[in-house]
C-alpha cells in the first residue's frame, strides 16, 4: 500500500503539472483493490464522479478473483464441471481479452494464473514463498487453451477441476476505458485518471498544453520520477517489481509470475511501461511484454501500431521502442538509455 501512494501522489503532480483548476470536481477511494483518484478538472460534477465510483465497485462486484459472489468466484468454483458460468457482457468481453493476449504470448501472460496467485499471496500480510510441490502442482492447472468461451450466450467454463482466473493484470485497465466513456457521455473536457498507477489522462486542457505523466523510478519508494511522459489523450501503465513483494532470506519475490517455472519472473527487467490509447491494452501489455523479457518483448511492442514502451532493466538502463523518444524524457541521472 505504501508504494501505491506514493506513487499515486508523484503521478497525479506530474500528470496534471498545474494548481486545481478553479470548479475542478476530485474523489479517492479504495476500490479495486487499490487507490482510485479520479480529477475531473474540467465539466465534471459530483454526480458523474460519484457515478464512476459506482461503475468502478460494479466492475469489481464482477471481476475479483478475492471477493465472494462475483462472476469470476463462480467461473472458478465451477472448474471441472459440466455446466458453463452466464457472465455479465463486460466480465465476458475482459476474459476474451486477456485470453487474446495469452495467445499472442503463448502464454506468457495467462489468465488462469490464478492457483498461483493464490498460492503465493503477494501484496498480503504473511507471504512466504510456498513448497515446490504446491508451485508445481499450481503451475499444471495453468492453461488458458482450457477456458471455454461462449459467445452466444456469454457463458464461461474452465475444464479443469482447480482451475482459477485472475483479472487482475488486465481489469483495471478496462475500468480506466469505462471511466473515460462516463467522462465522454458527460461532457468532461479534461481528467486524470488514476487507478492505483493505471494512469489515463482525458481530453484536453485549458490552457492548451500538453499532460505530463511521471513514470515510477522502479528503486524508489519515496515517489521520485524515471522520467516523463508527454502528450495529447493517453494511458501509461507500468509493471514492475517495485508494486507487490516481499523478502524472505534476503530474496526479494515479486508479484509478476513466471506461468512457465511458478516463480517471480526473473529476466532481468525491473519494470515495464507501455503507452497507448486504450488502458485495456496498455494493462495487458504491461505484465505481457514484462514476462517476456527486453528482446521479445520489444518484438512485441514493435509489431502493433501506436503502443510504446519503456524498458527498464537491472543495471539501470532504460530502453525505448522505435518512436518512444519523442514522447519520453529521462529526467532521472541514475539511468542512462540505452540502444
Amino acid at each position: 500500500m505504501k508504494h501505491i501512494l506514493m506513487a499515486l501522489a508523484a503521478v497525479l503532480f506530474f500528470s496534471a503539472c498545474a494548481p486545481r483548476a478553479q470548479g475542478e470536481v476530485s474523489r479517492t477511494d479504495y476500490v479495486l483493490g487499490t487507490v482510485c483518484s479520479i480529477r475531473l478538472i474540467e465539466g465534471g460534477s459530483t454526480k458523474t464522479n460519484d457515478e464512476i465510483f459506482d461503475r468502478l465497485r460494479q466492475i469489481e462486484d464482477r471481476m475479483s478473483a478475492n471477493k465472494d459472489g462475483t462472476e469470476i468466484a463462480a467461473i472458478n468454483a465451477a472448474a471441472g464441471g459440466a455446466a458453463p458460468v452466464k457472465v455479465s457482457a463486460d466480465t465476458f468481453f475482459v476474459i476474451s481479452k486477456a485470453l487474446d493476449y495469452a495467445k499472442l504470448t503463448q502464454g506468457g501472460f495467462d489468465p488462469t494464473v490464478g492457483p498461483l496467485v493464490k498460492l503465493w499471496n503477494i501484496g498480503s500480510e504473511g507471504a512466504k514463498v510456498p513448497p515446490k510441490e504446491a508451485i508445481a502442482a499450481a503451475v499444471k492447472l495453468i492453461d488458458y487453451r482450457k477456458v471455454e468461451m461462449d459467445p452466444k450466450n456469454l457463458t464461461v467454463r474452465l475444464k479443469t477441476p482447480g482451475m482459477r482466473l485472475d483479472l487482475g493484470a488486465i481489469a483495471k485497465g478496462y475500468s480506466a476505458d469505462e471511466i473515460a466513456a462516463i467522462c465522454e457521455r458527460h461532457k468532461v473536457k479534461a481528467a486524470v485518471i488514476d487507478l492505483g498507477g493505471n494512469v489515463l489522462v482525458y481530453g484536453a486542457k485549458k490552457d492548451g498544453s500538453a499532460w505530463r505523466v511521471g513514470v515510477q523510478d522502479p528503486k524508489s519508494d519515496r515517489g521520485e520520477y524515471l522520467g516523463l511522459v508527454t502528450g495529447k489523450s493517453m494511458t501509461v501503465v507500468t509493471s514492475g517489481i517495485y508494486e507487490r513483494f516481499f523478502i524472505e532470506n534476503g530474496v526479494r519475490y515479486h508479484h509478476i509470475l513466471d506461468t512457465k517455472t511458478g516463480y517471480p519472473v526473473t529476466n532481468g527487467l525491473v519494470s515495464v511501461s507501455i503507452i497507448t490509447e486504450r488502458s485495456i491494452d496498455a494493462d495487458g501489455l504491461s505484465t505481457s511484454v514484462f514476462a517476456l523479457g527486453l528482446e521479445n518483448g520489444m518484438k512485441l511492442v514493435k509489431s502493433l501500431p501506436g503502443v510504446y514502451a519503456i524498458f527498464v532493466d537491472d543495471k539501470d538502463r532504460v530502453f525505448l521502442s522505435p518512436g518512444a523518444n519523442k514522447i519520453f524524457s529521462l529526467t532521472n541521472k541514475g539511468y542512462t538509455l540505452s540502444e
